[in-house]
């Protein structure tokens, strides 16, 4: 009787924790584009990343939905698209327009996960005290400059804007230093190294609690100014490091569809009008792949140590870029775009219970796609306010039937250029706002033949199907695409 009660008693345990809440650790990366070892670029340095992908999911073909911090992950926090959440700037917080909408965090908070924020999850000074059970944590330690001479000159900056009545933006933007750092320094000193180490510690500390956590850790790197450790620039060779293979706008393009840069403008050293010449672009392309190999062992501590604490076996992992960059592609720089060096950006999943392994897709998928996937893999319902879509089945098999195409969209005063991305295109409507979303301009790029998108095809009598197809498919928009998938699924 007894050994039979200790039988029952050990199966109802084991029960229970396999039915245990999987944790999240989800990870947030400023302007990484998809320029890593997994993403096939070999002269990259990636080893964390490229290891993490071999052990999950690679999404080849992911997309923002906005090329702009805050509206990108105010998107992806809240599963909605900008034009539903009214956040189009930096300067609108999302609660402004949906006040009672959950968010990604806040959702698990609400099923009894612990919810915890480090680093750059929303943008800049905006944060969502509903999303998480606690403030922000901070590092005690580090900085974004380290360099003596240019702290000294960005203060002297500071004091003489200060002196001119500047504030808030205004003042920040007249105060910043050069756009690129190297110190000789440990990883720990910068910020980004600081906040690694604040993350694995508060792995070990969730290690010992009995309760499931969704931890974000948002890293700053490569977002302007691209400074990391020597020892990361020490893995390029300067003299190799190449420019831009097409140092000019796309043929045909609309005349707004690119951007003057004015955020690297703002850096020291950088012209205020006209192209960045060769010398200075070698270099800034030089600190970005050291802001990203320094971002990748950054993220190789915080996945090391969430293996240490023994939370690997239980814990979803997903890295995302919040929007891709331009390293003088198009004669530009920054994102700010439609273009796919804008709205494109690294997307890794791994997760305990999913069936197919080092894949890497190309399938279109987009950022409001993150939320309904996790609450899939966690078990958890989807509120009904999403506007993407769960891939989670595609973790299990890779072929299975996916959606048309993935949407973004820039801001040009009152003209919004909606942009449509499938396997194979890029189709642009440029609407005027004030006019009844009359179409201004049409761009189409053909990603088969012309993958940097150096020339618009739109008016091309060669693709007069296609661009008849894909007007179509835009004009639904997303909810057609939806309704698309799930006619495929079903059937």
């Amino acid at each position: 009787m007894i050994m039979r009660l200790l039988f029952c008693c050990a199966v109802a345990l084991s029960s229970v924790v396999g039915r245990s809440q999987p944790n999240v650790l989800f990870i947030a990366v400023d302007d990484l584009r998809p320029e890593l070892g997994c993403f096939g670029c070999e002269h990259i340095h990636s080893p964390h990343l490229d290891k993490l992908a071999s052990q999950g999911t690679v999404f080849l073909n992911a997309h923002c939905q906005q090329a702009v911090c805050s509206p990108s992950r105010t998107s992806l926090m809240t599963g909605l698209r900008p034009d539903s959440t009214k956040v189009w700037d930096l300067n609108t917080h999302f609660r402004d327009h949906v006040p009672d909408v959950v968010t990604i965090s806040q959702h698990f908070k609400n099923h009894g996960y612990r919810s915890i924020s480090m680093g750059k999850i929303y943008h800049g000074g905006f944060d969502d005290e509903q999303s998480w059970s606690e403030p922000a944590r901070k590092p005690d330690t580090g900085t974004r400059y380290v360099l003596e001479k240019n702290l000294v000159q960005m203060n002297a900056k500071k004091q003489s804007a200060r002196e001119k009545g500047l504030k808030g933006k205004d003042l920040s933007r007249a105060s910043r230093g050069p756009p690129t750092e190297s110190a000789d320094v440990d990883d720990e000193t910068y910020s980004d190294g600081a906040l690694a180490t604040l993350a694995v510690k508060t792995l070990q500390e969730l290690s010992l609690r009995d309760q499931p956590f969704f931890l974000a850790v948002g890293f700053q790197n490569p977002h302007l100014p691209f400074n990391s450790p020597k020892k990361y620039w020490d893995l390029y060779d300067s003299q190799v490091v190449g420019l831009a293979a097409n140092p000019f706008p796309p043929k045909n393009a609309y005349s707004k569809a690119l951007a003057t840069f004015g955020e690297l403008r703002n850096y020291e050293g950088i012209p205020k009008k006209g192209p960045v010449n060769d010398e200075t672009s070698r270099k800034l392309r030089h600190g970005y792949y050291a802001a990203v190999s320094f971002i990748d062992a950054s993220i190789g501590r915080v996945l090391k140590g969430l293996e240490q604490a023994g939370l690997s076996e239980n814990t979803i992992v997903v890295v995302w870029g919040d929007h891709g960059w331009k390293l003088g592609e198009h004669g530009s720089w920054c994102k700010h775009s439609n273009v796919q060096l804008d709205t494109r950006s690294p997307l890794i999943v791994v997760a305990p219970q999913q069936k197919a392994v080092a894949e890497k897709l190309t399938v279109p998928v987009e950022f409001v796609d993150i939320y309904p996937t996790l609450c899939d893999l966690a078990g958890l319902e989807k509120p009904q306010q999403l506007e993407g879509d769960s891939f989670e089945v595609l973790l299990h098999s890779p072929s299975y039937p996916w959606k048309r195409a993935v949407f973004s969209q820039y801001p040009r005063g009152n003209i919004m250029g909606y942009s449509m991305t499938t396997d194979r295109f890029r189709y642009t409507a440029w609407v005027d706002q004030k006019k009844d979303n009359k179409l201004v301009f049409a761009e189409l790029y053909d990603h088969l033949k012309d993958p940097q998108e150096n020339e618009n095809v739109a008016q091309s009598s060669e693709y007069s199907a296609d661009i008849r197809r894909l007007q179509q498919w835009h004009a639904e928009g997303w909810e057609g695409t939806r309704h698309v998938l799930n006619s495929r699924q079903e059937d």
